[in-house]
């Protein structure tokens, strides 16, 4: 197994997967390291939907420009602010971000791929419609799990320098790397 370091580094959104399933096993060690993620309060304010069944999928392509993602993927994972578990929706949201984090970088330990959705929050509505979720949950995010095409992923990310200030936002943090 390689380092927490290692995973955060190499992690990379993954938009194409294999027809390989995704095992229980996983999905639950998946929604277990979700489960473990900080929350203020251990309110622990989410909630998860696992969803395998051919036709939902096809119902939440339908929800999202990114329809070939959802389609391709075997495993999808909505999350969802329990809002009668919230004290304060901000840290909340934030403490759900944490969660989804886990989900992504326990997905890298366990050799799959994933991506986190966003643009379907568009369309909440038609979401919790067809996963026939209550009102009193706040869609957050869909989860895209599966085994990786294998081909080589890049990404670039800005300078430390760029977005790191000492002590007053008016001195540029210089750091010695």
């Amino acid at each position: 197994m390689s380092t927490t370091i290692e995973t955060i580094l190499n992690r990379r959104s993954v938009r194409e997967y294999t027809d390989e399933p995704v095992s229980e096993k996983d999905i639950n060690t998946i929604l277990d390291c979700a489960r473990w993620a900080p929350s203020g309060l251990n309110n622990q304010p989410w909630k998860f939907i696992v969803i395998q069944d051919e036709n939902t999928i096809n119902n939440l392509a339908q929800c999202t420009h990114y329809s070939s993602i959802v389609l391709g993927s075997k495993v999808l994972i909505a999350v969802y602010l329990d809002n009668a578990e919230m004290y304060h929706h901000d840290k909340d949201v934030m403490a759900i971000g944490a969660s989804i984090q886990n989900i992504l970088l326990t997905c890298v330990e366990l050799g799959l791929g994933s991506v986190w959705l966003g643009e379907i929050l568009k369309q909440a509505e038609k979401v919790n419609s067809v996963l026939e979720v209550p009102e009193s949950y706040e869609f957050m995010a869909l989860i895209a799990i599966g085994k990786p095409v294998e081909k080589e992923r890049t990404s670039s990310r800005k300078s430390i320098a760029e977005l790191t200030f000492e002590n007053k936002f008016s001195k540029k943090w210089i750091g010695s790397n």
